[in-house]
C-alpha cells in the first residue's frame, strides 16, 4: 500500500476562526502512490495549504486548486530528502456550502450518489484515453502497452520528476487536474472516492448501489468505506485499495418508493440504475 487520504469534514476548525472561508466547508482527498510513498505522503501533507494560500482562493477557486497541483508538485520536486521520482496521483473534494469542486489528477475517481443513481465526477487519466493520447503524443509521448512512455500506467500525476522536464515547461506527464463544480441538492445523498484499486472490479454504479444498501441498514460512512474495500478485495483485486465515503445528510438515504398504478408504465430512470446496479454487483 502505497496509498495515502485526507479526510477534514471541519475546514473552519482545522484552518483557524480566522480563516475566510464559506461555512460549512469539508475538505477529502484519495493519493494513489507509485515508486515508494514519500510523493503521496507530500502531497497529502501540502496540498490543501497551497490551495487556501493561492492568490486566487478568494477570487476563483478553481483556478486556486488548479495553481496549488502544479506548486505542490514544483515544492516536492524541491523537497531534498525525498524521492521526487516517486509518484502519485491525487483526487481531492472541497466543499463550501453546497457547492463540491472535485479536482483530478490521475486515476482516482469520485461518484457521486444521487438517489441510486451513480454520477462520474471525475475522469479516469488513462494513456489510452482518447483526449489523453492526443494531448500526450502533441507533445512527443509515446504510448506503449497503455503505458506513458512505456513507464507510467497514468498520464496525470504528481512527482515523477524522472519523467519531467524542467519547472515551467510542458511535458506528456501532467499535474494539472481536470475539475468539476456542482451544486448539492436534495438529491445528492452522498460521494465515493477511491483509487483504481475499486474501480478495476466494481463499476460506479455498482459502488453507489451497494454504498446506498449499506448506509440504508447502519448510516456509517467509514463502516460503507470498509465493506466497498472488501467487496473488492473478494473480486481479487490487484491493485492498492483506498476508499473515503463522505455523507451529506446525517439521516441515512430514505428507500426509494415507485408508485403503484393500475396502468402500465416503464420503470422510473432511478428504479433501472438500481437494477443494473445491483445485477452488476451480483455479477
Amino acid at each position: 500500500m502505497e496509498d495515502e487520504h485526507i479526510c477534514i469534514d471541519n475546514l473552519i476548525e482545522h484552518l483557524g476562526a480566522t480563516a475566510d472561508f464559506p461555512s460549512p466547508g469539508a475538505f477529502y482527498g484519495v493519493f494513489d502512490g507509485h515508486g515508494g510513498t514519500d510523493a503521496a505522503s507530500f502531497i497529502r501533507d501540502n496540498i490543501l495549504r497551497f490551495i487556501v494560500e493561492d492568490s486566487q482562493f478568494s477570487i476563483c477557486v478553481e483556478k486556486a486548486i488548479k495553481s496549488a497541483f502544479v506548486k505542490a508538485d514544483y515544492a516536492f520536486s524541491d523537497a531534498g530528502s525525498l524521492d521526487i521520482s516517486s509518484g502519485t496521483t491525487a483526487l481531492t473534494a472541497l466543499i463550501f456550502g453546497r457547492t463540491m469542486i472535485i479536482a483530478n489528477a490521475g486515476d482516482c475517481r469520485a461518484v457521486l450518489g444521487r438517489r441510486g443513481r451513480a454520477i462520474e465526477m471525475s475522469k479516469d487519466h488513462k494513456p489510452n484515453c482518447t483526449s489523453e493520447r492526443i494531448r500526450i503524443e502533441k507533445l512527443g509521448g509515446v504510448i506503449y502497452d497503455g503505458y506513458l512512455n512505456g513507464q507510467l500506467s497514468v498520464a496525470r500525476a504528481l512527482g515523477d520528476w524522472h519523467m519531467k522536464g524542467p519547472k515551467g515547461a510542458t511535458y506528456p506527464l501532467s499535474a494539472e487536474p481536470e475539475l468539476q463544480e456542482t451544486h448539492l441538492t436534495e438529491d445528492d445523498e452522498f460521494l465515493i472516492m477511491g483509487c483504481d484499486g475499486l474501480w478495476d472490479v466494481m463499476s460506479s454504479q455498482c459502488a453507489v448501489t451497494m454504498a446506498r444498501k449499506e448506509l440504508m441498514l447502519h448510516n456509517d460512512p467509514e463502516r460503507c468505506s470498509r465493506e466497498l474495500v472488501r467487496e473488492a478485495l473478494k473480486r481479487n483485486t490487484c491493485d492498492n485499495l483506498t476508499v473515503i465515503v463522505v455523507c451529506f445528510s446525517s439521516d441515512p438515504p430514505p428507500r426509494i418508493e415507485i408508485p403503484q398504478s393500475r396502468v402500465m408504465r416503464s420503470i422510473s430512470a432511478e428504479g433501472l440504475n438500481l437494477l443494473k446496479g445491483v445485477l452488476d454487483c451480483n455479477s
